[in-house]
């Protein structure tokens, strides 16, 4: 493996072949966490955006049921397209979707224990998957550090 530690700077501010060296190894080790993420949903028959869905619903329920707009926001996409999503997740039964008691236009969602399940194995393989290449990830953030 290539060291990305105290790289030269070049005199004109241009990127040196270590910042190109690091931002390639960088982008890889990202596609391959992607491509990871993607399988192990795939393995507990979820499409990797709704296993993001699953994760940003849980995420947000700590302080609050998250509404459909709040997961839009969170995922990057449209409201009527988060909508799609939600509707898919709660007839997989991993997502229930229910009125907000103080404001009844808003929808809210929460993950059911069947979701909970699915996420926690999930969470739990990338999370693994996160310490194995953490050194890596390390030493290509240190890279950009200056």
């Amino acid at each position: 493996m290539t060291s990305y530690n105290n790289p030269s700077k070049s005199p004109d501010g241009t990127p040196t072949a270590a910042d190109y060296q690091a931002l390639a190894t960088f982008r890889l080790t990202l596609r391959q966490f992607t491509r990871f993420s993607e399988s192990a949903a795939a393995e507990v028959g979820l499409m990797p955006q709704q296993h993001q869905a699953l994760l940003v619903v849980k995420a947000l329920s700590i302080a609050a049921p998250p509404s459909v707009g709040d997961v839009a926001e969170q995922l990057l996409i449209r409201h009527h397209s988060a909508v799609e999503l939600i509707n898919r997740l709660v007839r997989m039964g991993l997502l229930q979707r229910f009125r907000d008691p103080e404001d009844r236009r808003r929808v809210r969602v929460a993950i059911t224990p069947t979701g909970e399940q699915k996420l926690a194995v999930l969470s739990s393989a990338h999370l693994d998957e996160l310490r194995a290449v953490r050194p890596l990830l390390m030493t290509l953030l240190n890279h950009f550090d200056r």
